[in-house]
């Protein structure tokens, strides 16, 4: 058969190629196909070159941990071009080449030159090349193979989590579960039974036992108890090939504690000697006497207890200290050694978390006797009733009238005398007085119940021979009541009725008060008083129930001939004794339209009545604002009034021009002519007056000396009740100002006469200053 040299195909043999068919490892083949150079041919049946062949790779396996002294071989590879004449090179890289693994390059056979752990390295992976002798040149394409460690039992079982702590409850069932322990063997699980691992307990195998295929542990006894063992330690051995004989095998400590249930009764002492206590009577509530414990053999929350008190228990209390589990006895009501001297307190423990499960163990409480002795104390006086009286007293009773009387003794053996008084903080007015012997108490002063109703002072009782020993007891005394105020109208009542009333109308219903609080309770009696018995307007109507009403007894009325009526009504009460007033109900006749009052004669009342509060409020409001502005304008004056009196007179300027006149304002031009204010020097012609020559222009003022007076007193001559101001010297002028005001004082003592020798501006105002000549005047 002709072969082309493209077609050179790879053959591998392995270490033993029957021995790798009989185990089943050898691997399925696959065809990779190549050329060395040239085109690819046609593959068919009428080729005349031979199909191409790819490499047929079959796994190589070495058996770990040899320990020859040669080589292991492990198998060779080989191309069907090879002819044996020596001419192929063969070659390996990858893992382990040339190192672990080293192949003979005429052969292709591969040899293993160290000892191997499949633990530590299952496999190995390797690439082959096929080259040419002499020129080097590749005559196969490189191709991958595997060489795989053959596992032996080498690897014993192993605890990895060891060592083990697991726990179980005391009196647990049989084959209660208590925990799962593993081993592992790093042998091949896929490989014999190299790694199939089962379980046995060497050591505990009595009380505990363990399941051989899943390591789990059990118990094997039921009356495993905490308080006689709490923990047991167990050896489990795990051994691979399944148990077999040659199998290796490995072991861990297993330590299983014994977990608690509440098995055990609480138990306490039964001896009275060990729990003997000692309190004073004068000891505060709540005092602590002693403590008691009750013993259990469980722990944790199973020794939880409660105690209580079975006997005693009006007077004494018991409570858990939550720490120590211990029962505090302590006082719950104060103790009296002259009552009792020694008290047997039986005290019972019982268990709080009780497991059902246990209940045919018995009864899971105890009790037992602890003896309180009561040691006696000089104690203060004890009054009767402790709780403080309640006392009567009428409150017309006389100054020295007996109220009652307080009691209180020694409670000691040896009853000493006690003494009373009154806290005067509490009675500080001395109404009461207490005898210190005795203890009545008695009136000092008069009583009113109507000022004070009730009296709660306090009452203080102290030993004879020591004042140290000293109680106190509140005490009230209740006034009750006679009948000593009279009934008396509730409010001074007003009525209105309307002109044209009809007979039989209720006006008003009335009510009274009494400041009395009889014990039957109030019950009053009206009628209209002896001076209105002739009345024939109106009615008197008693409503029996305390109140009265007024009715019309005629029809129509006429404010305009009587407007109001007084009506007297006489009140009485029902005693004892009997006591009565007279009280006035006003009744107004109102015009009225369709019913609704309108006018009432204009009074107060009515205008009251019938405006709506919202009107009134508005009505106030308005009259306050205009109070408010008279008040400000008054005020604007007063300021005004005051600064034109402050002003100085030295400083006057130019023409201040002030009327009196209350004419008809700045709107009124027609009071007088306005023309003269415009033009104060363009006067009309003076009309004749009988007062004096006529004045017709300013110059004619001027005429004698009392011309200034008589244009003063011209009532026609423009612009009235004028005065003249002059511009302002200044501080440095000798005239300073000068002025027309207070021209006809005739308490000036300056003389203006001077004035004629300043020049011919101030000779006609020297005209008016010259002093007039007596003898003139009387000429």
């Amino acid at each position: 058969m002709a072969l082309s040299w493209t077609a050179r195909t790879w053959t591998l043999a392995a270490l033993a190629f029957l021995g790798c068919s009989s185990f089943g490892w050898c691997d399925a083949s696959r065809t990779i196909g190549s050329t060395s150079g040239g085109s690819t041919q046609d593959q068919g049946a009428s080729s005349l070159e031979r199909v191409k062949r790819g490499w047929v790779w079959n796994q190589f396996f070495v058996v770990e941990e040899y320990t020859g002294t040669e080589p292991l071989y492990v198998g060779k590879i080989h191309t069907d071009s090879d002819e044996g004449e020596g001419n192929i090179k063969y070659t390996i890289s990858g893992e382990g080449a040339g190192s672990i693994f080293i192949i003979d390059e005429q052969t292709g056979d591969i040899h293993a030159t160290e000892r191997l752990d499949r633990e530590e390295k299952a496999f190995y992976t390797l690439r082959a090349r096929a080259r040419d002798q002499l020129s080097n040149d590749p005559l196969e394409p490189e191709s991958e193979f595997v060489i795989k460690v053959q596992d032996i039992n080498d690897s014993e079982p192993k605890f990895l989590e060891g060592p083990y702590i697991g726990s179980v409850a005391e009196l647990s069932p049989i084959g209660t579960s208590v925990m799962k322990v593993t081993a592992s063997d790093a042998d091949d699980p896929t490989y014999g039974s190299s790694a199939r691992v089962v379980y046995s307990v060497l050591d505990g195998e009595k009380i505990f036992t363990v399941d051989r295929h899943t390591g789990i542990i059990m118990t094997a006894v039921a009356d495993l108890d905490r308080e006689t063992q709490d923990r047991y330690e167990l050896v489990v051995k795990a051994t691979d090939m399944a148990g077999q004989m040659g199998g290796l095998s490995g072991s861990t400590t297993v330590t299983i504690v014994i977990t608690d249930v509440n098995d055990n009764p609480a138990a306490l002492p039964h001896r009275v000697s060990m729990y003997q206590f000692s309190v004073s009577e004068g000891a505060a509530v709540g005092t602590p006497v002693g403590r008691v414990i009750a013993t259990d053999a469980d722990m944790g929350d199973n020794t939880d207890m409660s105690y209580l008190i079975k006997e005693e228990g009006e007077l004494f209390k018991v409570t858990t200290d939550v720490e120590t589990q211990e029962a505090v006895v302590s006082i719950k009501k104060p103790l009296d050694f002259e009552a009792k001297r020694t008290h047997n307190v039986v005290v019972e423990a019982v268990n709080k978390h009780v497991d059902p499960r246990f209940a045919n163990l018995g009864s899971f409480r105890d009790e037992t006797i602890v003896c309180v002795s009561v040691s006696d104390v000089d104690e203060p006086p004890v009054f009767q009733p402790a709780e403080g009286a309640i006392m009567e007293v009428q409150e017309d009773a006389k100054v020295g009238a007996l109220v009652g009387v307080v009691a209180a003794r020694d409670p000691d053996v040896k009853n000493k005398p006690v003494r009373f008084s009154i806290d005067r903080t509490t009675d500080q007015d001395m109404i009461f007085h207490i005898d210190p012997d005795s203890g009545a108490i008695t009136l000092e002063k008069i009583l009113d119940r109507e000022t004070a109703g009730w009296h709660n002072i306090t009452v203080r009782a102290v030993e004879a021979d020591n004042h140290t020993m000293a109680s106190h007891s509140a005490l009230s005394i209740r006034i009750l009541d006679v009948n000593d105020n009279p009934p008396e109208l509730a409010t001074p009542y007003e009525a209105s009725i309307c002109e044209d009333a009809k007979p039989g109308q209720l006006i008003h219903t009335i009510s009274v008060v009494d400041r009395d609080e009889p014990q039957s309770g109030h019950r009053f009696y009206f009628t209209l008083a002896p001076e209105a018995s002739s009345n024939r307007h109106f009615t008197l109507w008693d409503v029996k129930d305390n109140t009265a009403g007024i009715r019309t007894q005629r029809s129509g009325f006429n404010r305009h001939e009587q407007n109001v009526y007084f009506l007297p009504i006489l009140v009485v009460d029902s005693g004892p004794p009997s006591l009565s007033s007279t009280g006035t109900l006003t009744i107004h006749v109102c015009g009225c339209d369709t019913g609704a009052i309108q006018s009432c004669n204009a009074t107060a009342y009515v205008i009251s009545a019938a405006l709506s509060p919202g009107a009134l409020i508005a009505l106030l409001v308005c009259m306050l604002i205009l109070i408010v502005l008279v008040l400000l304008i008054l005020t604007l004056k007063r300021h005004r009034k005051g600064q034109r009196m402050t002003e100085d007179e030295e400083d006057m300027r130019d023409n201040v021009i002030k009327y009196n006149d209350e004419g008809g304002g700045e709107q009124d031009t027609q009071a007088y002519d306005m023309s003269a204010l415009r033009n104060l020097y363009d006067f009309p012609e003076a009309k004749s007056s009988d007062s004096g020559p006529d004045i017709r222009s300013l110059p004619q003022w001027i005429q004698s000396n009392r011309k200034v007076e008589q244009a003063d007193a011209d009532l026609t001559v423009p612009p009235y009740d004028s005065f003249q101001t002059y511009a302002f010297e200044g501080t440095s002028s000798p005239a300073l100002s000068l002025s027309s005001i207070h021209t006809l004082s005739t308490t000036s003592e300056q003389d203006f006469s001077y004035l004629s020798d300043w020049g011919p501006r101030f000779r006609q105002l020297a005209g008016y200053y010259a002093p007039g000549n007596p003898e003139e005047e009387g000429s």
